[in-house]
Order: C-alpha cells, then structure tokens, then sequence
C-alpha cells in the first residue's frame, strides 16, 4: 500500500512537471493579451500552442521563444483579428485550459466520418468535377479544405453517405469513390505527376498540418515551370552559426493570420527542433527568426540541404496566401450543391485556388478563393454576373485581394528584408554572448 502510495506520488509529479503552465496578462502591454507558456522541452510542444491560438483565429503579433536546458518559455503577444486585446474570459479561459493539458496529446478526430485524402496537378474545373463524381456515387461533402500551390493540389474531405447520414465503410465502394477521383486528379498528366488518394476512418492529425504534409510529400516546393514562377513575396535566409552549433533562419514576408503555425509546423515535420526564435510584425510585414537543429543536435550540414530548407519555408508561406477574390456562399445544405456551385464557377471561366468548406445544422458555409484562368483578379462585372446565376443572397464577396505588391518596388523591398535579416541576427547574437540568452549544449 506504501509503495502504490509512492508510486501515486511520483506521478503527480511526473505530470506537473511536464504539463505546460500558463500566464495569460492584459495589464502588460497596452495593444496586446500576453499569453506565457512554461514547460518542460519536448518534441511538439511549440506547434501544439501555436496551433491553439490560431486556431481561435487569433493574431501573433510578437512572439518571444527560448529553451534553456530541458525547459521551454514562449511569450505570445496576441490580439483578434481586429486587433483587440482578449477581453472575453471563456475564451482566455479556453487558451489556459487547452495549452495546460496539450501535454496528454488529445489527437482530433471526426467522428461518423469518413476523411478522405487527395493530391494531384492543379486545373481549372479540377474541384467542379471531384465533387460531380461524389455527389454521382451519392457522398455528401460535410467539411472539406482544399489548397493548391505550384500547380499541385492537395485536400482533405469529410463525408458521409447521403441517405443513411453514416460512414461509408463497404471497401468496394471506396475503392471505386479512390478509383474515380484518381482519374479525375490524372487527367492527362504522364505517371511523374500521378495522383494519390487515401480514405480513412481515423484522422489522427490537426487538418491543417495534414495539408502541409501531403503538400510536403508531394515536393510542390519544386518549381514546376518558368510559368508558374511569380515575382517574390517571401524572403527566406539561412545561415549556420558554427560557434553555437545553430542554424539561422530567417522569413521576412507579407504578414497574414496562421503565418507563425504554418512555418513552425513546416519545421517541426521537417524534423528539426527550434531553440530560439522572435517573431515581429510592424505593419503589414512579418519578420521571423529560428535558432535551430536537427533533432540529434546537429545543425544544417550542406547546401542541398539548406536550399531544401528555404524552398520548403517558402512553399509554407505560399500555400495560404490567398490569391483572388473571397466569396462566401451560404445555402441550406442539399445533395449535389457544392457540385453546382463550382460548376458555374468552371463554366464561367473561375479557378478555385483555395475552399473551405463546412456543414452545421443542415446549412452549408463554404469559402472559395477565385482567380480568372490565368490567375489573376477576375472582373469584378464576371463576379457579379456568376452571383446572380448562384443567387445574390447566397453568394457574397467577403474580401477584395489585399496581398498585390506594387510593380517596380521589389529591388527596394528585398533590400529592406536583408538589412532587417542581418540586424535581427546581430541582436540575437550579441544576446547569447554577453549571456542574456543561455545555449542549451
């Protein structure tokens, strides 16, 4: 009986010890809710709170992020997205609750569904048809996002069977719902640009990092054409600092929502482990810094691998830009509907680079992100004409493009970033030689 005492004893402490602590302070800072999280250093822990507060769509306006030892200390300065401090309490109250115990390792999951996983080259009418052949073999859509980058696509769907509402479970129907889709994400491409598709009932991953993933596997950091090469939004750097055994890296970038999880996440499934960093946005510009290592301590160790590193940093970045223009449709849900909208949208020449789609209470909310076929703004005369054949008030514009860099000012732009680069290493390096900062060899 002592000894189970012991043994009882033991792991509370075990627990309070890993658990992360969390200090949320509005009284700090006059323009931002600070969130400081103490914990003891694991894999994963860094994404795991990000991934919480953008979650809530929360901004990170300034984040600080070092590692003693075995011991963790972030500080997050957040806002809303309107740039408010977080007064509501249930929500400040969700934050510590969430982060203090993402230490169990709480995996989502949907239940009664069935996910569905894709990825092939990009088209125009590519997301008309995949969901005319769902809607064909009687799947209804209840979630689904969908990104496209360097003229690949890559998407998560949730469905059920439209009649008895339940998972589709028989493994002769899903092998002909992968059999179709896959001739569908094919198209004419040679067998290098073959499609993939997977149904699971478990999904195990947060949705977004599982897009990074499948995005990642299927190398759309490559540069597939001349074509498809754009003029430079995203600056990324990196430099290895051989007195620490750190490799720097730096992103300097349009600021956005979700820009600090998709870089730390695109790291963090890289494999490598983050040290040190600051994250700064001044404007509508973000600078981020990364001190890191693999995770046997070693930092990058040839130009292969560091070209990799700054494609891949770049390709997160880009994935969730958004280019076009942001409609929402709102509709009650009914079988075939996304099927119809997006076909309307293909027969008018749209091109859907980005969708979000949800079900709540049999009313369908989707987000689609358009471009006209050659990837740009289309009219807004075309927009309008589409909305009136969907319906004016289930079809609605949410967001003009914001994103367009002015021509002629790139040469200035990149000038600004490396300056901003080499004083951001500067700082950080004077901060670990006169001991500010400790190194965790």
């Amino acid at each position: 009986m002592a000894m189970n005492g012991y043994l009882d004893e033991y792991e509370k402490l075990v627990i309070r010890m890993n658990t992360p602590r969390v200090v949320i302070d509005n009284g700090v800072c006059s323009s931002a809710t600070i969130v400081k999280v103490d914990s003891a250093r694991r894999d994963d822990i860094l994404l795991e709170a990000v991934q919480i507060l953008t979650d809530l769509n929360l901004s990170i306006k300034k984040a600080y992020i070092s590692s003693d030892g075995r011991w963790n200390m972030d500080v997050f300065h957040v806002t809303d997205l309107k740039g408010n401090k977080l007064n509501d309490q249930s929500v400040l109250r969700y934050i510590e609750q969430s982060i203090e115990t993402v230490y169990y390792g709480e995996d989502i999951e949907v239940n009664g569904l069935t996910a569905l996983e894709l990825t092939g080259t990009d088209r125009i009418g590519l997301l008309s048809e995949m969901f005319a052949v769902l809607s064909d073999l009687n799947c209804d859509v209840v979630d689904a996002k969908l990104w496209t980058h360097n003229g690949r696509v890559a998407s998560l769907i949730y469905l059920k069977d439209c009649f008895s509402g339940s998972p589709i479970l028989d493994s002769q129907r899903i092998s002909k719902i992968e059999g179709r889709l896959k001739n569908v994400l094919n198209g004419d491409n040679d067998i290098k640009s073959a499609a993939k598709t997977c149904v699971s009932m478990d999904v195990m991953t947060h949705i977004e990092r599982r897009l990074h993933q499948l995005m990642f596997e299927d190398r759309d950091y490559e540069k597939r054409s001349k074509k498809q090469e754009r003029s430079p939004t995203v600056l990324v750097t990196v430099q290895n600092w051989a007195e620490r055994s750190y490799s720097v890296v730096n992103v300097h970038c349009r600021d956005r929502t979700k820009l600090l999880f998709d870089v730390v996440c695109t790291l963090t499934d890289m494999e490598y482990a983050v040290f040190h960093a600051t994250i700064n946005t001044s404007a509508d510009q973000a600078h981020l810094e990364f001190y890191i290592r693999h995770k046997d301590g070693s930092p990058i160790s040839s130009e292969a691998e560091r070209q990799r590193v700054i494609q891949c940093l770049e390709a997160a970045v880009e994935r969730r830009a958004s280019e076009g223009v942001r409609l929402e449709f709102r509709h009650p849900d009914k079988q075939g509907l996304l099927a119809e909208v997006t076909r309307t949208f293909r027969e008018n020449g749209l091109n859907v680079t980005r969708t979000e789609i949800s079900t709540s209470c049999d009313m369908a909310t989707n987000i689609f992100y358009v471009t006209d076929a050659n990837g740009d703004e289309p009219d807004s005369k075309l927009i309008e004409s589409v909305r009136e054949k969907i319906g004016l008030e289930w079809l609605r514009v949410k967001e003009m493009p914001s994103l367009n860099h002015k021509k002629g000012d790139g040469e200035e732009q990149q000038q600004t970033k490396a300056v901003l680069v080499s004083l951001g290493s500067l700082v950080w390096r004077n901060l670990f030689s006169f001991g500010l900062i400790k190194s965790c060899s």
